[in-house]
């Protein structure tokens, strides 16, 4: 690479920043710029609705510091307009413009609207960026009545177990039978029993008919016919990719961003995709593209992306992950590996360890605080959904942008490595960083 090229990327979350990182590891010395619509440099997101929200820490604290020296030119607090990938521009507003050799597209997602909800009443919020969370605390700060979080999904009730651990009131509804019920009916009945133990309600089986928004509350009328008063209502329903500034470009937009396997972008030359935005078929479980709205996916592909668009579309390798995720609830810890949302009936693996089946085949599992089981059923799902064995590499083109100028990466420092990035393979929330040869993530492709 030379001085004069250029490297964008559009998106300053954890994969942006990830991607910006192994760009400097392989020995990328030219421009690198990272455009990002929020105020503010990356983040540890899982934070926002659990210590963020409760006040436990302050939003530097949940700051994302690079382990090496970047030297990128941040465009903070700027949304790009639209892509023209023929000639390689990204726009932003007030007709400015920015050429491109290489694009990483890292845009993520934004928060699902619920239809007929009052969005003009400040007192209802959705709960996606640490503004976010800053509002949710002035809105809970201005009255003492109770709380309502809208969404039985990970992040609804990462939300209904930091308001108990203020003290609060709160009810949580969902349309479900239960919280979490995708996950199986064991880690759904065991979260609905932590629920219960610390006295949060449940609202299942139901919906918002009415609201009422009054000077000092908020009122929900359900279909249950239950009537609830809220000094805060946070709607957790689910996201939607970032992609409104990609249309009219030569990508193509279905649920994301679609991909080819090795995370370059159909439709365009020298664009990849990372991160919740990214719609790619991870070869270790079929060819059908699917996103992966998970922090370690962003992690994960942020630096797939980068050494793709590293090494050119003809030399690039699949990313096939294993997808992996963890969160604490209460004082209970869940894990999921592989895509259970792909399966079609459930096992039970182990104690607390409900495995999801498809055609026959294990394609996930989900453990209720049993992180040393599912040490077990992550080594065992990685046996079971192998990568596939590579096939010859094409000719690579005559003129390769981004092949030459490979450097040796930099060694990644266990004091470095963010906690939400660690934990999934220790069998203790606080338990001792694990070594790189743990961590796929941090391996170094041979080659």
């Amino acid at each position: 690479m030379s001085d004069g090229d250029r490297i964008v990327i559009v998106g300053a979350g954890v994969a942006g920043l990830r991607s910006a990182e192994r760009l400097r590891e392989l020995g990328f010395d030219g421009e690198i710029v990272l455009v990002g619509d929020e105020p503010r440099k990356p983040y540890h997101r899982p934070m926002v609705s659990k210590e963020l929200v409760t006040g436990g820490v302050k939003p530097v604290a949940a700051s994302l510091e690079p382990y090496l020296d970047l030297d990128v030119h941040w465009r903070l607090g700027t949304r790009a307009t639209w892509l023209d990938s023929k000639e390689r521009t990204v726009h932003l507003p007030g007709g400015e413009s920015l050429w491109y050799d290489g694009l990483i597209i890292a845009t993520g997602v934004y928060p699902r609207h619920l239809p007929g909800s009052p969005r003009h009443d400040p007192r209802v919020r959705v709960l996606r960026t640490v503004e976010d969370s800053l509002a949710v605390r002035r809105a809970l700060g201005n009255s003492n009545k109770a709380v309502v979080v809208i969404g039985s999904g990970l992040i609804g009730n990462e939300f209904a177990a930091s308001m108990r651990h203020m003290g609060r009131d709160v009810t949580l509804i969902g349309h479900a039978k239960a919280p979490l019920h995708r996950f199986g009916e064991r880690i759904a009945s065991a979260l609905t029993k932590e629920h219960q133990h610390h006295r949060a309600k449940l609202a299942m089986n139901t919906e918002v008919r009415n609201w009422i928004s009054t000077k000092e509350t908020v009122g929900l009328h359900l279909t249950n016919n239950q009537f609830l008063v809220a000094s805060c209502v946070v709607l957790s329903i689910g996201s939607v990719p970032a992609v409104d500034w990609l249309r009219g470009s030569e990508l193509t937009i279905d649920d994301g961003v679609l991909c080819e396997a090795t995370l370059f972008a159909t439709g365009a030359e020298d664009v990849v995709v990372a991160g919740d935005v990214a719609k790619w078929p991870n070869l270790r479980i079929d060819e059908t593209p699917r996103r992966v709205e998970h922090w370690m996916n962003g992690v994960e592909s942020g630096r797939a992306a980068a050494e793709s668009l590293m090494l050119g579309r003809g030399n690039a390798r699949p990313y096939t992950p294993l997808p992996r995720a963890w969160s604490s609830l209460y004082d209970a810890r869940l894990q999921t590996v592989g895509m259970p949302s792909l399966g079609k009936d459930t096992i039970e693996l182990s104690d607390g360890v409900t495995g999801f089946v498809r055609d026959g085949r294990l394609i996930g599992a989900a453990g209720w605080d049993r992180p040393k089981a599912m040490i077990h059923w992550t080594a065992e799902l990685d046996r079971r959904l192998p990568v596939p064995e590579p096939v010859a590499p094409a000719p690579a083109p005559a003129e390769p942008s981004f092949v030459a100028g490979l450097g040796e990466p930099t060694p990644i420092g266990e004091d470095v490595l963010a906690p939400f990035e660690r934990d999934f393979l220790s069998d203790t929330p606080t338990a001792a960083v694990p070594a790189q040869e743990e961590m796929p993530w941090a391996r170094v492709p041979a080659g």
